[in-house]
């Protein structure tokens, strides 16, 4: 399974922001896809999951409400619609593959692709 993470940049807060995780290789239908996030000084943060198949999102409360995750049946990526951002939100933004829904600990995902940059300026 191979990720690539896309759509990160420089937004001032109140903005928005849509990542995409593109996808390639197997990828088991009972799987999960998720978004996890890592600011400097800080622990990997659970953000956002949803199942393979595009149902069931899950999200941590620091996002709820403001962020959306959905997946893209035709083109096997999955996006996170990011509305109001915040300072806060300023991390690298990884995408994940995990077997199991409900996790939100980085130990249960086994595929991650690489970082995205989300900057979110005051």
């Amino acid at each position: 399974v191979q990720l690539q993470a896309s759509g990160g940049g420089l937004v001032q807060a109140g903005g928005s922001l849509r990542l995409s995780c593109a996808t390639s290789g197997r990828i088991f239908s009972s799987s999960v896809m998720g978004w996890f996030r890592q600011a400097p000084g800080k622990e990997r943060e659970f953000v956002a999951a949803i199942r393979w198949t595009g149902n069931s999102p899950y999200y941590s409360d620091s996002v709820k409400g403001r962020f959306t995750i959905s997946r893209d049946g035709a083109k096997n990526s999955v996006n996170l619609q990011m509305n109001s951002l915040k300072p806060e939100d300023t991390a690298v933004y990884y995408c994940t593959n995990g077997p199991r829904w409900g996790k939100r600990a980085g130990s249960d995902f086994g595929y991650w692709g690489q970082g995205t940059q989300v900057t979110v300026s005051s």
